[in-house]
């Protein structure tokens, strides 16, 4: 069975693919804001990205040092072929229950 995604594990998800190789919480959170208007403590970030990491959906590495960071290394997330799966499907519901709505919900 898929894994079933919150909307905030839909985001972050969401979030990482737009950010590639670079994901990290601090980008996250910024692509997030930056696309949505909606503010995401680094905290709810971070704890989603855990409970991803859990569910086998990302993967995450340690990067190299950086000076930007006093020498200190980041944590890098990349999505997983399941990740995207539960992505797509998830999605694809949401499209699925939405279907023949638009005049209801003032959907252009």
């Amino acid at each position: 069975m898929a894994a079933s995604l919150g909307e905030l594990e839909q985001v972050v998800l969401l979030a990482l693919l737009r950010l590639g190789e670079d994901g990290f919480g601090v980008a996250v959170q910024t692509e997030i804001a930056g696309r949505t208007q909606r503010r995401v403590s680094l905290g709810a970030v971070y704890t989603t990205l855990a409970r991803l990491e859990q569910k086998g959906l990302v993967a995450s590495r340690v990067g190299d040092p950086t000076p930007q960071r006093g020498g200190r290394r980041k944590k890098l997330y990349r999505v997983l072929p399941k990740g995207k799966r539960a992505l797509v499907t998830a999605i694809e519901t949401l499209h699925a229950l939405t279907r023949g709505l638009a005049p209801s919900l003032q959907l252009p």
